[in-house]
């Protein structure tokens, strides 16, 4: 009875667990390719009534060819997959399926889902709890692990009918968005090319244990649909796949090794991604001429682009130059009107002069920053050291349990804002958010102790 009913809590915990896949992920930010990634789904979720803007693509590190939606109006894209694709269309038809499942409530219904499986799993139970009583524990044993595999079939028959949808909904967003589902049919293909290097069963059999139909069969699925779609032979926007190639040229020299991005992108290759690519490569490698030298070349072609101008002022103050720095942030900030990203790296390179003079300047630029996008630690962090120069504790305390409860330490965080509550004049916005920020670290720390 007691291996019986151990077995029965290990499958109730398998299907729990399933509802996890954003957890302990490092999110990438960028304000160029945060840009990009919005600009290519703004067109897709207009056309499903959501409007421009709702919904948010995060940019995850991780070299796996993965999307997924984990609640909300976000859709996670892992940087394996920009990395495949060969083209902004195919990321377009990864993200018009993502939002296929956010239009469908698929994470509402993923309950469904379990509370089927489960109850496959129960019956399975009590028979084999009546097979135990009547003194045949191999009955008893063979009723959960018939019931065990059926629940998996049920749940695994469940998140097949889901993915389905989504291609059909997302095939449907293309079409209406005026975007060819040829991207779309491509990436499939290329999951279908990886499933075969893998050793992937291609049978109908081996299709009926996966969480996703088999690639083959979505292509078959799709192509018909998308060959009579008006959108077919409409071209991709030139501009979104030049900007496209940039940005995947540029997260490929951040994140390889130098030397493979130095083989990847030669120095023979003068193209603006291949400059991109080595700029990062030879900066990484502590090669500043080198690395300058790419980037000027950049400026040279394109003097008022920001991102250019971002990178030229990172690779400066990444290598002890703050004060050599402060032209080129201060640009990008400006002609990037003040983005958020663009703008802490900016306030970064003030503060790391060491100059108080600076201090003001960086404490206007850092609010402004955290005004707009309250979710970049990284602002927060900076902005409690200039409030600490200043001697302001109150609201440095403030800042720094911003950036704790954003970090995923709410003990630290709630320490804070009880300080930053204590000292800071009563009733003001500050006092408010100080008291908001401890709720928010004391609900986190109640879900600890729940889960523990």
């Amino acid at each position: 009875m007691t291996r019986i009913f151990a077995r029965f809590l290990a499958v109730i915990a398998a299907f729990g667990m399933v509802a996890q896949p954003a957890a302990a992920q490092s999110i990438l930010r960028d304000a160029e390719t945060e840009q990009l990634l919005q600009d290519m789904m703004d067109p897709l979720a207009e056309a499903a009534g959501l409007g421009a803007g709702s919904v948010e693509v995060v940019l995850i590190n991780d070299g796996s060819i993965n999307a997924f939606v984990a609640g909300g109006q976000r859709v996670y894209i892992h940087s394996g997959l920009i990395g495949a694709a060969d083209t902004a269309n195919e990321v377009q038809g990864v993200l018009a399926h993502e939002l296929g499942h956010i239009t469908g409530g698929h994470i509402l219904r993923f309950e469904e889902g379990i509370g089927n499986a489960t109850k496959i799993t129960l019956l399975s139970l009590l028979v084999g709890i009546g097979a135990a009583l009547a003194g045949s524990s191999d009955a008893a044993v063979g009723a959960m692990a018939l019931g065990q595999q059926a629940a998996q079939r049920s749940f695994l028959s469940f998140s097949r009918a889901q993915e389905s949808s989504a291609d059909a909904a997302g095939a449907e967003y293309l079409s209406k968005a005026g975007i060819s589902g040829r991207g779309s049919l491509a990436f499939f293909g290329k999951l279908q090319n990886y499933e075969f290097r893998r050793g992937y069963s291609q049978s109908d059999e081996a299709g009926f244990a996966r969480t996703h139909p088999l690639s083959g069969d979505r292509i078959a699925n799709l192509r018909a649909d998308y060959e009579a779609d008006p959108a077919w032979d409409t071209p991709s926007d030139p501009v979104l796949e030049r900007r496209f190639t940039q940005a995947k040229a540029k997260l490929f020299g951040y994140l390889s090794p130098p030397e493979r991005t130095l083989q990847f992108y030669p120095e023979n290759d003068q193209t603006v991604p291949a400059r991109y690519a080595r700029a990062y490569a030879y900066h990484k490698d502590a090669r500043l001429d080198m690395a300058l030298a790419e980037t000027d070349a950049l400026l040279l072609d394109d003097p008022d682009n920001a991102y250019f101008l971002e990178l030229r002022g990172q690779v400066l103050l990444e290598s002890g130059k703050p004060l050599d720095a402060l032209p080129n942030l201060r640009e990008a900030t400006r002609i990037s009107g003040h983005h958020p990203l663009i703008a802490s790296t900016f306030a970064h390179a003030l503060i790391a002069t060491e100059d108080e003079a600076y201090l003001p300047e960086a404490e206007q630029v850092l609010r402004a920053a955290v005004g707009r996008d309250r979710e970049n630690p990284f602002a927060w962090y900076q902005l409690g050291i200039v409030y600490g120069r200043q001697g302001d504790m109150p609201r440095a305390r403030l800042a720094s349990a911003e950036f704790a409860i954003l970090t995923g330490k709410p003990t630290e965080a709630l320490s804070h804002a009880e300080y930053a509550e204590a000292n800071l004049p009563y009733g003001t916005p500050d006092w408010i958010r100080a008291q908001d920020v401890a709720l928010q670290a004391r609900d986190q720390l109640e879900r600890m102790r729940e889960r523990r």
